[in-house]
């Protein structure tokens, strides 16, 4: 699939949790993958984003730094997501720890590969990514043979 980006324009409210600033849209996003990183465009600066989407909001955590905006403020910006981009196939770091353990990736249906590529996509440093690795492996079923 080409990669396309769908625009929409968001409005809410800013809360504040223990890690930081939260963007709460004043709509539920729907048809959009929970985690899926976008581009916020707020204040004349584009800004980074992970989308939390809950059972019926839907939560913006900045991934950069958000001026400093108080509990309740109204802010409103347009969100940008790119679609198409992310990978299909499985990275050669995944399916070597697979294959030394002993795992099967093709036993992934095409959603629950989809999901394991975002998750393992969307680590931020090599320490998450490769506990992230350790976290899928050992998720899957063993192969008939032995791990080497």
């Amino acid at each position: 699939m080409p990669g396309t980006t769908m625009t929409a324009r968001v409005d809410g409210t800013v809360r504040h949790s223990a890690d930081g600033p939260l963007l709460v849209l004043s709509q539920r996003l729907d048809g959009h993958d929970t985690f899926l990183s976008g581009s916020l465009d707020i204040g004349g600066s584009a800004l980074p984003v992970r989308i939390l989407t809950l059972d019926d909001v839907t939560v913006l955590r900045p991934a950069g730094s958000l001026p400093a905006l108080a509990e309740g403020t109204r802010w409103q910006g347009t969100l940008h997501l790119p679609h198409g981009m992310r990978p299909r196939s499985v990275p050669p770091d995944l399916r070597e720890a697979a294959t030394q353990e002993g795992r099967s990736l093709n036993t992934l249906d095409e959603a629950e590969l989809r999901y394991v590529l975002t998750f393992l996509s969307e680590a931020t440093t090599t320490t998450i990514r490769q506990a992230r690795i350790r976290a899928i492996v050992s998720a899957l079923p063993t192969t008939m043979r032995s791990p080497q």
